[in-house]
């Protein structure tokens, strides 16, 4: 089957601001009012291919790349971030098949993810949340499933349902996994009922289910007893890839929203995204949306590269996305001002509250910010010490746009990664390699080297007797941050020859906005006290925003406008 592009997705959705448009803003403003899932939207979605964008081609899919899959399902889910729940909340359960499921298993998920269908993930527990190791389903000896999931994705009308349940009594060795294909279960043994609503994301698909005695058939099995706490939690590596395709999406509605009101309205004699306050705010704004996506763009493509890193690098790159998209949606809020809050009576009320509240969901839907920094916060002493040199193959494969991404390999994921960050080691001694013309990005370009320099010692402080108990967390953000800044600057240096957002090749100025955005959340101060290196990413911003072009690296023609009769 041929290839979607993001062009091809977007000519054929047509112009989002089009009030007669059913895939367009309005239409998902209302759907939004009435708690409805977008049957639609997501009907339009399947018939154009766009459910098979991450399904591996062995089992009848498209999937080619991660970066390519990123810029796809953010294209989408600008219209309305439901589009991911409605099409890909399988992509869990599916990476999960991929790394132990049977052939027979895997099979038949691809006969029903192919057709549209669902493959549901059963793995938490109202009472427990993220601390997966008291969860109670059970799979009992006798082969039943007793006990309740929640907050399933895409329950209600999952053809089947991956289950993560209790086999033995202790540790991440308890836990097994069953695949049950729903039609097979008898009458009275899973009953399936809406999950509690959510603020946003309003309609999704969220199910409770509970397991009654359930049969187990002896084939549903997947994989060994034991394995599967292990496999969900490598699987959601990808998933989290995939949630920040979600946040792009509402950022980048969010920010097109702020321009569209600051462009050709007054304060005085002076249009008012020219106004000093409105300025800074937007200039904010604008930073925090292209260190987004680079930050984005360099994990979509580093999981080829490097998939031993990631269960480090998804988390981080996870949480500088979703802070950064709810960073600038304040800040296009602040400008708004009284328009952000009205649902009606102005063009596009009802739509920047739904993005406010559907960013809320997609920061948390994984995972809530606390989790994401636990998670990864004790593996910092292994990726800060020591001084190793950066493998050069490995960094121009992720960074160099026009370099072919190697297979994605899913068994390669890990639960810790091993070694130092590929993309922070060696970086405290390039500060004199770094190539010049670096313009005002240089000033940050120095911080930053500092910064990470810092990271080690930063780390053994959070683990001394009588340190903060909140240190070492405190030392995981920091380190998403720093993170996220370095891939900005590899994003730069491995692609001096060709554009980027719009810019000339080699041009600093998006880059010094980035570096000088993430140094400050990394520090912990306003961004805003960087105001003028923050200017060139709105002047980046506005330009691709006049041009009707995507706001990412490399910029994606948007749908035609729609012309006034």
């Amino acid at each position: 089957m041929s290839t979607l592009t993001p062009e091809e997705l977007e000519e054929r959705l047509g112009d989002p601001a089009d009030d007669t448009n059913p895939y367009g803003f309005a239409a998902a403003v209302a759907r939004d009012e009435r708690d409805e899932f977008p049957e639609e939207l997501c009907a339009e979605l399947v018939r154009a291919g766009f459910h098979r964008n991450y399904l591996p081609k062995e089992w009848g899919g498209a999937f080619e790349s991660f970066d390519r899959s990123l810029t796809l399902v953010r294209s989408a889910a600008r219209r309305d971030v439901n589009v991911m729940p409605g099409t890909m909340f399988s992509i869990i359960a599916a990476t999960c098949l991929q790394l132990h499921g049977s052939v027979e298993q895997q099979q038949r998920a691809a006969e029903i993810l192919r057709s549209g269908g669902a493959v549901a993930f059963a793995l938490t527990e109202a009472a427990h949340g993220s601390e997966l190791l008291t969860n109670e389903v059970r799979l009992t000896p006798e082969s039943t499933l007793t006990g309740e999931k929640w907050l399933v994705g895409l329950g209600l009308r999952g053809e089947a349902v991956y289950v993560v349940a209790r086999t033995g009594e202790r540790g991440p060795g308890a836990f097994s996994a069953v695949l049950l294909e729903t039609d097979r279960i008898p009458e009275g043994r899973l009953e399936r009922v809406p999950a509690p609503r959510t603020g946003g994301m309003r309609g999704i698909d969220l199910a409770t289910l509970r397991f009654h005695d359930t049969p187990v058939p002896e084939d549903a099995l997947v994989g060994r007893r034991g394995e599967a706490l292990e496999v969900a939690v490598k699987a959601q590596q990808a998933v989290r890839l995939m949630s920040m395709a979600g946040s792009l999406g509402i950022a980048d509605t969010a920010v097109r929203i702020a321009l569209d009101f600051a462009t050709g309205r007054r304060t005085g004699r002076t249009e008012l995204v020219e106004s000093p306050w409105s300025k800074r705010e937007l200039s904010v704004a604008a930073a925090a949306l292209l260190a987004a996506d680079a930050v984005a763009l360099s994990a979509a493509r580093g999981v080829h590269v490097v998939p031993e890193a990631f269960s480090v690098w998804a988390l981080s790159a996870k949480h500088v996305v979703a802070e950064a998209t709810d960073d600038l949606i304040r800040r296009s809020g602040t400008v708004l001002a009284t328009r952000s809050v009205l649902r009606e009576g102005a063009p596009g009320a009802g739509l920047f509250q739904k993005l406010q509240r559907d960013s809320q969901v997609v920061r948390v839907i994984d995972a809530s910010t606390l989790a994401n920094l636990r998670s990864y916060a004790g593996q910092l002493p292994t990726l800060t010490e020591g001084t190793a040199p950066a493998d050069e193959d490995a960094v121009h494969s992720v960074f160099s746009l026009d370099a072919p991404l190697p297979p994605y390999e899913p068994a390669r994921l890990d639960m810790f990664a091993r070694g130092q960050d590929p993309v922070l080691a060696g970086l405290p001694d390039t500060a004199d390699a770094l190539p010049g013309g670096l313009g005002e990005a240089a000033r940050p370009a120095a911080r930053l080297v500092a910064a990470v320099a810092d990271l080690g010692e930063l780390t053994r402080a959070a683990q001394r007797p009588g340190a903060d108990p909140n240190a070492l967390v405190d030392a995981a953000e920091r380190y998403a941050w720093l993170h996220a800044a370095a891939c900005c600057l590899h994003l730069w240096q491995a692609n001096r020859d060709r554009s980027l957002y719009g810019a000339e090749p080699g041009a600093t100025g998006w880059l010094g906005a980035a570096l000088a955005y993430l140094l400050a959340r990394a520090e912990g101060t306003d961004p805003r006290r960087d105001a003028a290196l923050l200017a060139p990413a709105l002047d980046a911003v506005r330009a691709l925003h006049t041009g009707d072009r995507l706001f990412t690296a490399l910029p994606v023609r948007l749908a035609t406008p729609r012309k006034e009769p």
